[in-house]
């Protein structure tokens, strides 16, 4: 009988035991070919609570991202294209990793060291995000793949001396990284072999309340930057000027919805972009990795914090989604289905020394590291 008692009590003890966390998987697969033949890969990353984040190699891309809501319903909140057709078909930056400058660069031109040089174009007379062929449809090497804790992959491409009208050969790494307490980091580092500028970014569009559910505009949004770096008309050129925000529409140093000031006519800047496509001066130099922004859906819970340690922040309403992008599932993307939101330097930096510098030298290390932290507002207004 003492043995029966003895032994029930070991099995009531093991059954209050806490259970071993389960660790991270990291897998990877084919995503298809390029049409020269080019073999895309992509990396599944889930943790144990079963997030999970999709990462390609055309463009370093963050393909999907599974994130739980107030009831723990997973939904992907990034848009993007069920296959790798979509992404080849239309460039249009979806999840990317955008470089080797991210942003524009007036009329493609700036000078480094006292040499001149001329970039190839691609918005009007202007340079966008790497020119005609930038770091968004270059196929990046799987370098490594890593489970466990925090399961992660690190890509590379390697931009030769020219490439699109920059100096110097440029080698960059982006780490995507998802732990366990559902924060996804992207850690990019740049090295080259002469001075060249440098301004690497993501672009994923966003939707708290999963892809393809609707506009974005109820979504609250919260940047801590007191300035903008305005600009002089729809080609989206700044100025040079630091303008505050106060008594502006772009003043969302207190959160509020993202669509709540977007149709503000007396703001010619949101005539120029057909809605916001702006660069926060979140400081004036570099610091340690802070909150660069907020963002909370009210209908699912899910917030979204942003970490970086850039002085810019470029915050994008997805104005030109017009209605002839059909994503995954077959969900047509519409203009403020999604928002961006890209830690940055400031654009045009290289023309406008008062911005700061973009240069890069060898024996340097450029760095960006962003973290997404996702978590859920109980207190949410329900669904």
């Amino acid at each position: 009988m003492k043995s029966v008692v003895l032994l029930g009590s070991i099995l009531t003890a093991t059954l209050l035991l806490p259970l071993p966390a389960t660790a991270g998987t990291a897998t990877r697969a084919s995503f298809g070919h390029t049409a020269d033949g080019q073999d895309v890969e992509i990396v599944t990353l889930t943790n144990s609570h079963g997030m999970q984040a999709r990462i390609m190699s055309y463009g370093a891309s963050l393909q999907s991202l599974r994130v739980p809501d107030r009831n723990g319903k997973l939904a992907d909140v990034v848009l993007g294209y069920d296959t790798l057709q979509g992404y080849l078909d239309r460039r249009q930056y979806l999840g990317a990793t955008v470089g080797r400058f991210a942003n524009r660069i007036a009329h493609g031109k700036f000078t480094l060291d006292g040499k001149a040089y001329s970039l190839t174009l691609n918005d009007g007379a202007n340079s966008l995000h790497g020119g005609t062929k930038g770091f968004d449809m270059q196929v990046w090497k799987v370098l490594d793949v890593k489970s466990g804790s925090t399961p992660s992959v690190t890509m590379e491409y390697v931009s030769p001396d020219g490439d699109q009208g920059y100096p110097g050969t440029l080698t960059v790494k982006a780490t995507y990284a998802l732990s366990d307490e559902n924060q996804l980091k992207i850690a990019y580092a740049a090295t080259t072999d002469k001075p060249t500028i440098v301004n690497l970014s993501n672009h994923t569009y966003w939707n708290l309340g999963g892809e393809g559910s609707g506009s974005v505009m109820d979504q609250t949004l919260m940047i801590p930057g007191n300035d903008i770096t305005p600009v002089s008309d729809a080609a989206s050129i700044p100025t040079g000027e630091i303008a505050p925000v106060a008594g502006t529409p772009y003043d969302f140093r207190v959160a509020k919805p993202i669509g709540r000031d977007i149709r503000d006519g007396r703001s010619q800047q949101l005539l120029f972009g057909k809605g916001y496509d702006m660069n926060w001066v979140i400081s004036r130099k570099e610091t340690e990795p802070r909150v660069v922004a907020r963002v909370e859906d009210p209908h699912s819970g899910r917030v979204m914090t942003l970490w970086s340690s850039k002085p810019g922040l470029q915050f994008y309403s997805g104005n030109f989604l017009d209605g002839t992008t059909v994503g995954k599932d077959h969900h047509i993307y519409r203009q403020g289905d999604a928002f961006v939101l890209e830690p940055q330097l400031f654009p045009d930096t290289p023309n406008h020394p008062d911005f700061g510098s973009a240069r890069l030298a060898p024996g340097e290390i450029y760095r960006n590291i962003i973290v997404y932290r996702f978590g859920i507002d109980q207190a949410a207004k329900q669904p």
